[in-house]
């Protein structure tokens, strides 16, 4: 069959369409200019590589031929990979949203020639189905309205183009009752959640059941306990996650969401982006003290560094859900396949822990999840429960073994600047925390890959693919990044990632804040022109652009006493309080922002650098001092710890406000919550019994102690 212009694309979404018989364009100028030239409307069809149902509508109506005639003789055809354009994808999805109550991939839109929506959908099925009409029925009806009753369809574009601008920029009032104080605002939204709390199987409301990371690391960052109310219900989520079936036990990671209400049945495709925020938060619980997350976390975050990560050290964007035309098969097993592989004995024990029968729980095969805990089942089969973990450990690694030999789901190999900078912040994270250095590692050799690859000129582009370099980047792009090179900084002291990070929050203020409104959009100043300039406080599948640029700012304001950044957090933590009241499930990351913007930090500062001396000096045992503070820095829970220092002969680090008064006593450690410093200590069990002092003072702290402008440089006591 002959290729349509998307085979000159990169994109795996795209490609896949790339023989249909569909006149696809990509989305462009020769694309518009020709709707315009023919006075035709658009079919705009947005999706993404490991979308199932995408695929679904693909097989049914764009690979038919009397399907795709009715698209070529009516519509100028337009196929957009979202992952690449999240700017157009918000747009339309928000306008769908608006004339149809519901949204979702695959997304399919009708267009005026000036790219304007008038109707749209989702999926639709190719005969009438369950009350939806036909595809079929849906082109004519779409291109019917737009030749014969033209005025009724420009005045429903008009009114949707307004609703877009009313809903870009409506000004959502601060609550005054928590500006000097947003402590109820926390209060609030965790009692929210506990409404909605499902205590048996974890996790928020009914089937389907996402993780939601997002609203999880807002959950962890309420509390230092984890038996307190906010970390409770996120611990009792991750554990029964990891449990499930939207684990992978085989091969590790975690599958997109469940369809059912105990995380047994996934949708089987595997994101970046989920692994890297599920990580963060399994990272952050075990900090908390919370039993069982760090062995998962390693697991999760193996899979990403085995299965993700490009050669040049770069992580690629997803796996599919289907293989051998079905979905999930690479993942299931039937006992006889279990059998085969481990022999009788093992499999009749996998079975037991795993749930294996002949019965199957998904359409006659099995998906492996713990259906009682390990400890539980060695009790049960009189064995110790070292013995039994060792066995599953042996046992999952030959059916590893044995999996890998199946036809395996589409890997998605495009690169993107904001999902990697969501990975590099965990892997950067979790090094320190898991006592993992090949973690921190990897996330530095990868933050230097995406740098060298993306950054151009001072312009950070988004995707790269095959080395190909295109769409400048957007909001969550440039907060994504500059959030991981200040963990980076976090985890080595190394002031390059400092640097980065700060420069990085120097240009989003000047790409995407609006001094005049004070608030950001997701597309930059200077970007390509749409019906609206995008803006997005809400989470998605990924962390709004506004909440990463919030915590961005500050936390720069917090290292480099930056009152601008400092302004900005505040200023959007305050116009947005009232939606963060109302729905606080679906922001869950502005949350967590919020936080960070207002709540008191514990501020620790390490003179030195933790590695091998260089020629600057500083003896072996001072800098391996400091390297072990650092880890025990690492391991303090803490919802808003900012953590500084570095070699004090680096330039970049002695301007920082938390260095002034202390560049001459190298292997110290401070300690400082507010305006009360603890006198400096040099040794990991000091800075530990500091950091214990230190908690009961950050409990009692008021937010209203905060206050605005750079954190005030403080004399040790």
């Amino acid at each position: 069959m002959k290729s349509n212009r998307l085979a000159a694309e990169t994109s795996p979404y795209l490609l896949q369409h790339a023989r249909n018989p569909v006149d696809w364009h990509p989305w462009g100028d020769e694309a518009l200019a020709l709707a315009k030239e023919r006075d035709r409307p658009i079919l705009l069809s947005v999706g993404y590589s490991a979308c199932h149902w995408c695929h679904v509508m693909e097989r049914e109506s764009f690979e038919d031929e009397a399907t795709a005639l009715l698209m070529n003789r009516s519509f100028v055809n337009i196929k957009l990979d979202r992952e690449e354009r999240p700017d157009l994808d918000s747009v339309y999805m928000t306008a769908v949203q608006a004339m149809t109550g519901q949204g979702g991939w695959p997304l399919t839109v009708f267009l005026t020639p000036d790219g304007v929506p008038y109707y749209g959908g989702t999926y639709f099925p190719p005969v009438p189905r369950h009350g939806m009409p036909a595809f079929r029925q849906v082109l004519s009806a779409a291109a019917e309205a737009y030749a014969s009753r033209r005025g009724e369809v420009v005045r429903a574009s008009g009114r949707i183009t307004e609703a877009l601008l009313a809903s870009s920029t409506a000004a959502r009032p601060a609550a005054g009752r928590y500006e000097e104080d947003a402590a109820p605002l926390f209060d609030g939204a965790v009692a929210a959640a506990q409404r909605t709390f499902d205590p048996v199987h974890g996790g928020f409301g009914g089937a389907p059941k996402f993780p939601q990371p997002m609203f999880l690391e807002f959950l962890l960052r309420s509390g230092a306990d984890p038996e307190a109310r906010g970390p409770a219900m996120a611990v009792r989520t991750l554990a029964r996650m990891a449990a499930g079936g939207i684990r992978d036990h085989v091969g590790g990671g975690f599958h997109r969401y469940s369809v059912d209400a105990r995380w047994l049945v996934p949708h089987f495709e595997k994101m970046l982006y989920d692994n890297a925020l599920i990580a963060s938060a399994l990272v952050r619980a075990h900090v908390l003290g919370a039993p069982g997350m760090a062995a998962v976390a390693e697991e999760t975050l193996d899979y990403v560094l085995e299965d993700l990560r490009s050669p040049e050290g770069l992580f690629y964007s997803a796996r599919d859900a289907d293989s051998e035309g079905r979905e999930g098969a690479f993942y299931v097993w039937t006992p006889d396949e279990v059998a085969d592989c481990l022999g009788h004995e093992e499999a009749e024990l996998v079975g037991r822990l795993y749930d294996v029968s002949a019965a199957g729980n998904f359409e006659g095969s099995n998906i492996l999840h713990l259906a009682h805990g390990l400890d539980a089942v060695a009790r049960r089969e009189g064995m110790a429960l070292v013995d039994l973990e060792r066995r599953m450990r042996e046992s999952l690694a030959a059916l590893k073994s044995r999996r890998a030999e199946r036809e395996a789901p589409l890997r998605d190999e495009k690169v993107l600047a904001g999902w990697n900078g969501l990975a590099i912040r965990a892997l950067a994270e979790a090094g320190p925390a898991l006592g993992r250095p090949d973690y921190t590692a990897a996330a530095a050799e990868a933050a230097d890959s995406l740098l060298a690859a993306l950054d151009r000129g001072g312009r950070l582009f988004r995707v790269w693919t095959a080395g190909r370099v295109h769409v400048e980047g957007f909001l969550e792009d440039y907060g994504a990044l500059g959030n991981a090179c200040l963990s980076l900084y976090e985890a080595t002291l190394r002031p390059q990632w400092l640097e980065e990070g700060l420069r990085i929050a120097d240009r989003t203020m000047e790409r995407f804040w609006d001094a005049g409104d004070a608030m950001f959009y997701d597309a930059a100043s200077d970007g390509e022109r749409l019906i609206v300039r995008p803006r997005d406080i809400m989470d998605n599948a990924v962390p709004s652009g506004n909440s990463l640029a919030t915590e961005l700012m500050a936390r720069s304001a917090r290292l480099a006493g930056n009152t601008e950044h400092q302004a900005a957090a505040e200023a959007v933590v305050l116009r947005e309080a009232g939606t963060m009241e109302r729905h606080p499930l679906g922001i869950g990351r502005l949350l967590a922002a919020a936080l960070v913007a207002r709540t008191m930090p514990l501020e620790i500062v390490l003179v030195g650098a933790p590695q091998p001396p260089g020629p600057a000096g500083g003896s072996v045992d001072e800098q391996g001092n400091v390297a072990a503070m650092l880890a025990v820095a690492h391991r303090h829970a803490h919802p808003n710890r900012v953590l500084a220092g570095g070699d004090p002969a680096s330039a970049a680090l002695a301007s920082l406000p938390a260095m002034q008064g202390r560049l001459d006593q190298p292997g110290r450690a401070f300690v400082c919550v507010g305006a009360a410093c603890q006198a400096p200590v040099s040794s990991p069990d000091a800075l530990a019994d500091a950091l214990g002092q230190a908690a009961p003072a950050v409990a009692q702290a008021s937010p209203s102690d905060l206050g605005l402008g750079p954190v005030e440089r403080r004399n040790a006591v």
